[in-house]
């Protein structure tokens, strides 16, 4: 069967210089198995599968899956899966916020002068790290223990270990080993500097360590972190991708009641259909 299907690259103005996500509209009908299936041969970081939403209060329900699991919550994969579904015609039940149903439960989306933002959810997991974890983290990182700033559990679903080091310069080193957990790195850029922080992303899938390009879901737990330890103050704009050659810029809100908003831009790189 035809399927409607995007290609639709994320935190970025440029095309091909964020994060891609594969989006397949129309998905009622597909098996989890399936789903998983076309997931791992697209071999992005994430596809989407859309479908209409089982809540009253969600304009569309979306699933998230990697080449080999799926998730409860992803960010480029939310603001993407909305933009495929806007420009299919997708039509919003209110014209600020429009509402997603994921594993996760339901996240606003609304448009910003960056392009799409999503509203943080709440962290499932942060606090402390462990000093054995933290341990473990810096030799999977091949750092010492000492050349890590502060760490902290930054989940909001994926299960992000969050990491600062001392400069951006030392995040752009990082040639990571094997991983058997989601690592998140940043470090802050002197006061003035057009971003405030670099960013990069590692996770395991099956058994090779992948660097995301842009990553929403911890952009949105590092601000949470960040900005509750002092370290930035919004707004700010994240660079993330660099060491990809990537362009990818995450831009940080937070309103009045203390809730964060994490945008960027979504450019349609591939529309077309899918046979599934």
């Amino acid at each position: 069967m035809q399927r409607r299907f995007r290609e639709v690259d994320v935190f970025t103005e440029t095309p091909f210089g964020g994060n891609p996500v594969a989006v397949v509209l129309d998905s009622d009908g597909l098996t989890t198995g399936e789903m998983q299936r076309f997931a791992n041969w697209t071999n992005l970081s994430e596809t989407t599968f859309v479908s209409p939403p089982s809540s009253a209060e969600a304009d569309y329900r979306v699933r998230i899956f990697t080449p080999s699991r799926e998730l409860p919550f992803a960010g480029h994969p939310t603001l993407g899966t909305c933009h495929a579904w806007l420009e299919a015609g997708g039509k919003p039940s209110l014209p600020e916020v429009f509402v997603q149903e994921c594993g996760a439960g339901l996240v606003g989306i609304r448009q910003v002068p960056a392009g799409l933002a999503f509203a943080a959810p709440p962290l499932i997991r942060s606090g402390p790290v462990e000093e054995p974890v933290a341990e473990h983290i810096a030799a999977l990182l091949g750092i010492s223990r000492a050349s890590i700033t502060d760490l902290a559990w930054a989940d909001n679903g994926p299960g992000w270990a969050a990491v600062l080091l001392p400069s951006p310069e030392a995040v752009l080193a990082l040639r990571p080993g094997a991983l058997d957990m989601e690592i998140g790195v940043a470090a802050c850029y002197p006061a003035g500097s057009p971003e405030a922080i670099e960013v990069r992303a590692f996770f395991r899938s099956g058994d090779a360590t992948i660097e995301d390009p842009v990553t929403g879901s911890l952009n949105a737990s590092l601000a949470q972190w960040l900005l509750d330890t002092g370290r930035v103050s919004v707004p700010y704009v994240a660079r993330q991708g660099t060491a990809l050659g990537r362009s990818g810029r995450v831009h940080i809100f937070r309103e009045a009641d203390g809730q964060i908003w994490v945008g960027g831009g979504a450019l349609t790189c591939v529309s077309g259909y899918a046979e599934l």
